[in-house]
């Protein structure tokens, strides 16, 4: 009842269409009652009396009928599937939302391929619940009661016996829906696992080719595709004995009916035409019972891809507040100064691993601090948790003097600017790309960023140029050239603090001292936090921190830090060293205090 229940809490917002769905189902049901009335008053008023110039007038009025039953079929399909596509429409659009709600640790804990999974398949089995199983389920049981009332109302006696089947019928229902739970749930884990597997494999198809893995890569998908067969083969062979049994018992009632009418036709308590009657209203009635079980079974797989659903949709979200509801010309609010305050702020990813221990700092508006330190001393976790891509465990931060807790997620994310490590472009044009910055920016305004960033140049010498198709992650450009579009993106949306994790770490030395000149520049007048392993490219921060192991173990500026012959300064001799490697960078980081 859950799914049914989630789904009426969309449906309830279309009680107009819902309503005129469900009086032209009623409307189509009671048309279908005039064929079999009609025929059995053929037989005892025409067919047996040899009345011959009746049977034209009945023959219309069977006709008209199915008319009737058809127009009204029509008119309930056209109601039922746009009531039924406004639901769905407004169920996709909340997934949606919701999904770019999540916090990141959210995602972190689940495979891309199994939330595409819920969204696409999920959903659509879910569909397929409400545009077949509420449709044909309404019909089904309408015509059930409709009949059945009319069958007793015909014949009670002979109805008694009609229903002798029904206990087991209804026995079947509950069995196979007690059962059925745990079949569709392993088939869309399994479903799942093989959509994550297939995602992982065609975004690393590169490096499949490249260790000449194909084989073995062809084997894992194999084995997975091979399950989400045999699960299916689990599903469909339970059907096969259930939808059989079921369908068996139905006709055995209406063999009792023949039976039991039968011998009351030869008593001559009974008249042939009432029998035929009665038959093909049996049939009527047998046959959305039939319909019913066909039914269970898309409603458990429904329920089943509900529950997955259910979990995205039922996740605790981030709260983005009352800016979300402003209208679009109040949507940015007061520009910050980007006075920054970290008070005794700890993180944990788990309880057992702390990410960041008891951090101090207070940064002026217009500074540059950079943060350098080995993988894994909690560099990018310090300034994720200034945007709040996760909540800090302990203390707090501040902006303008600002709690950023009480600070809608909107408002806060509108003043800082992000440029990641891992770069990501959207499967658009560079045009694109570099608007997604600032939607409402002039072409004008896009070229002189593109300028400011080095990427002006390499992007009019392309065929197309600010037109070009980057491909999917931006995979028909270079990572260099893909790194400068994402910092050119960043600075057009011009917030007052910059982030800059490891920007520079993958592009040529050349276009890095391009990018520095441009940023010393650009950076000028905002508070801007720098991730970099290059010791080179801090130098000029206003001030630097050592990290290691979750907390500040050196800070001041680069000419402080050298005169302190302390790790970064031993960090520093040893990146201006000809014979510097990476054992040589460990065994600096070794010697700092945990």
């Amino acid at each position: 009842m859950k799914t049914f229940r989630r789904v009426w809490v969309y449906a309830r917002a279309y009680p107009i269409l819902a309503l005129a769905t469900f009086a032209a189902a009623i409307a189509g049901t009671l048309a279908g009652f005039v064929f079999p009335k009609v025929t059995g008053m053929v037989i005892d008023n025409v067919l047996i009396p040899h009345k011959s110039e009746l049977l034209l007038r009945y023959v219309l009025i069977v006709v008209a009928a199915f008319f009737a039953q058809q127009a009204l079929n029509a008119l309930r399909i056209r109601f039922n599937n746009t009531f039924e596509q406004k639901v769905i429409f407004d169920l996709r659009r909340d997934l949606y939302q919701t999904l770019q709600r999540l916090p990141l640790r959210w995602y972190d804990q689940r495979a891309t391929g199994d939330i595409i999974t819920r969204v696409i398949d999920d959903v659509t089995a879910m569909e397929r619940v409400l545009i077949d199983g509420v449709e044909q389920g309404l019909i089904a049981v309408l015509q059930i009661i409709g009949v059945g009332i009319y069958l007793f109302h015909l014949n009670a006696h002979l109805a008694m016996w009609m229903l002798l089947p029904m206990p087991l019928l209804f026995g079947g229902v509950i069995w196979y829906t007690l059962t059925a739970k745990t079949r569709y749930r392993e088939q869309r884990r399994a479903a799942s696992a093989m959509n994550s597997l297939l995602l992982d494999n065609l975004q690393g198809v590169r490096q499949i080719k490249s260790y000449a893995r194909e084989e073995t890569e062809l084997s894992r998908f194999s084995t997975s595709a091979k399950l989400v067969g045999d699960t299916q083969l689990v599903i469909m062979r339970t059907w096969s004995w259930y939808s059989s049994g079921m369908a068996f018992l139905g006709m055995l009632g209406s063999a009792i009916v023949l039976y039991v009418g039968g011998s009351d036709v030869l008593a001559g308590t009974m008249q042939f035409g009432d029998l035929v009657t009665f038959l093909l209203f049996v049939g009527m009635f047998y046959e959305p019972v039939r319909s019913l079980h066909q039914i269970n079974q898309l409603y458990q797989a429904g329920r089943a891809s509900s529950d997955r659903v259910a979990e995205i949709l039922d996740a605790t979200t981030e709260d983005y507040g009352d800016a979300d509801r402003r209208p679009a010309v109040d949507g940015y609010l007061k520009r910050a100064l980007g006075q920054i305050d970290y008070r005794s702020v700890s993180f944990a990813y788990r309880e057992d691993v702390p990410a960041l221990g008891k951090i101090d700092l207070a940064v002026k508006p217009g500074q540059c601090v950079a943060l350098v330190g080995p993988t894994g001393a909690g560099k990018t976790t310090f300034v994720s948790l200034l945007s709040r891509f996760y909540e800090a465990t302990g203390g707090e931060i501040l902006l303008d003097g600002r709690d950023i807790t009480k600070i809608s997620l909107r408002e806060l994310r509108e003043q800082i600017g992000t440029v990641s490590q891992e770069t990501f472009l959207f499967n658009g044009t560079i045009l694109d790309n570099l608007r997604f910055g600032r939607p409402d920016a002039t072409r004008a305004e896009i070229e002189e960023m593109a300028k400011a960033a080095c990427v002006h140049d390499f992007v009019v010498g392309l065929p197309e140029g600010y037109e070009t198709h980057v491909g999917e992650r931006g995979v028909k450009l270079s990572v260099g050239e893909k790194q400068r579009i994402s910092i050119a993106r960043a600075l057009l949306k011009n917030p007052p603090v910059l982030v800059l994790d490891e920007a520079t770490a993958s592009v040529d030395t050349a276009t890095e001292q391009l990018i520095q000149q441009a940023l010393q520049r650009l950076l000028a007048g905002r508070t801007s936090f720098v991730i970099a392993h290059r010791l080179s490219t801090v130098r000029h921060a206003d001030l630097i921190l050592v990290l290691q192991k979750g907390r500040i173990v050196e800070r001041g500026t680069h000419t402080e830090l050298l005169s302190k012959n302390g790790l970064y300064a031993k960090l520093c001799h040893a990146q201006h060293t000809d014979r510097f490697s990476e054992t040589d960078v460990e065994a600096v980081w070794a010697e700092a205090v945990p």
